[in-house]
């Protein structure tokens, strides 16, 4: 499937004491990215729940740190989808700088009833951008 790019500034909200990004901002970042990636398909994460009753929760992260970003740095956050089963995604997701990897990870998404928590079907009109995706 393809990657998609989403750019974001660091702020200096982002950054510790030491001038470096938080490390559970990056988490943040690659949320966004997320959200933006079915943004672009047309697709609301509020609509999701008041039409199809349906949220999308992180389930597992798996992260790892190669360089700090710092105040004021352009990021690139990827999203790529590396699976997709009847009620998760798992996403690859990157940050880098100027071509240079910070950090790397594989999130894993559940499909859950907005109501009940419970895992549920991922919504046909997100599984149709995914097959859209795969061809």
């Amino acid at each position: 499937m393809s990657e998609f790019i989403w750019p974001v500034r660091v702020y200096y909200e982002d950054t510790d004491n030491g001038g470096v990004v938080y490390y559970a901002n990056y988490l943040k970042f690659m949320e966004r990215a997320r959200t933006e990636w079915l943004r672009s398909f047309g697709i609301e994460q509020d609509q999701l729940i008041a039409h199809e009753q349906v949220i999308f929760a992180v389930r597992s992260v798996k992260l790892d740190y190669l360089k700090p970003a710092k105040f004021n740095d352009l990021l690139q956050v990827s999203a790529q989808i590396i699976k997709c089963g009847g009620a998760s995604i798992i996403f690859e997701q990157g940050i880098s700088r100027d071509g240079e990897i910070l950090c790397q990870a594989e999130i894993k998404i559940a499909s859950l009833d907005a109501i009940t928590l419970m895992p549920r079907p991922i919504p046909d009109v997100v599984k149709t951008i995914l097959v859209e995706e795969k061809e």
